[in-house]
């Protein structure tokens, strides 16, 4: 029998960066997958996961800054993979990494990352995710252990691989996105992924490198002791996944643990921070 969803058709003015906040909120309230429109998002949530005030925890509906609409139906399921194919066009990050799927071309770029997105968070085209290609394009990965915490399609841990990582575990909660993360590694040809279901229980015993992790403010600033526990002396730290006010918190944490600040990345009020152990 086919799951049913209630899809949420919304439109967002001024369109970034409202658009990609109201995707974050979403996420958090359960929805599970969205498709970029020309003026706004459509967002879909399961039936059963859904109910009348669903969208009363999100707070850039009663932001007087934005002004967003939208209007809501039952529908059958939907063919993600056709929903996603429609918007879903290949990046280029700084000229040298590109991140597309299967049925686009082949780029001349020195990486090329193929990612079947599906519901998975993590295509490249979220700020997160972009300048977080560009922190690692500017890290010496050769020979290291690193970790992709919140992996979502994998797309970070396969990129990780093809700079050079020599052992990379790639760990999300998500089973979806666990199933995801394996397909993607096999499509890419990876051999040095271990990609695991899970939260930071997991990493108990564990030593990196580098540790990534793209997830949202909340769930970093609790799992940050373990991060940092299992980061080598020298390792560096990437976070991302929470906007530019929040800097304040995570540097706290940080530099709580002993961690000294690096670099920053900016992109419409999105953060991506890099710290040295």
């Amino acid at each position: 029998m086919s799951a049913i969803y209630i899809e949420y058709k919304f439109k967002v003015k001024p369109l970034n960066p409202g658009r990609e906040i109201l995707i974050a909120e979403l996420g958090y309230a359960g929805f599970e997958s969205f498709v970029e429109t020309e003026d706004g998002v459509t967002a879909y949530i399961q039936k059963g996961e859904w109910k009348t005030d669903i969208l009363g925890d999100i707070d850039l509906l009663n932001n007087d800054l934005f002004e967003i609409s939208h209007e809501f139906s039952e529908i059958e399921q939907v063919n993600w993979n056709a929903e996603w194919e429609k918007s879903f066009q290949p990046i280029v990050v700084e000229s040298r990494c590109s991140v597309r799927a299967p049925f686009h071309e082949k780029p001349d770029t020195e990486f090329d990352i193929v990612i079947e997105p599906k519901m998975s968070f993590g295509t490249g085209h979220h700020e997160t995710t972009h300048m977080m290609l560009e922190h690692m394009l500017d890290t010496d990965l050769e020979g290291k252990k690193v970790l992709d915490m919140g992996c979502g399609t994998g797309v970070l841990a396969i990129f990780a691989e093809m700079k050079g990582a020599k052992a990379v575990d790639a760990i999300d909660i998500d089973n979806w996105c666990y199933l995801n993360s394996l397909e993607n590694v096999e499509r890419n040809s990876c051999s040095h992924i271990n990609v695991y279901e899970g939260d930071a229980g997991l990493l108990k015993g564990k030593e990196y490198d580098v540790v990534i992790a793209n997830i949202n403010r909340n769930i970093l600033l609790n799992d940050l002791p373990v991060y940092i526990d299992c980061l080598n002396k020298g390792g560096i730290l990437l976070l991302s996944g929470f906007y530019e006010d929040d800097i304040p918190l995570i540097d706290e944490a940080c530099k709580k643990y002993g961690l000294e600040f690096a670099e920053k990345k900016e992109k419409n009020f999105w953060v991506a921070v890099k710290y040295v152990n």
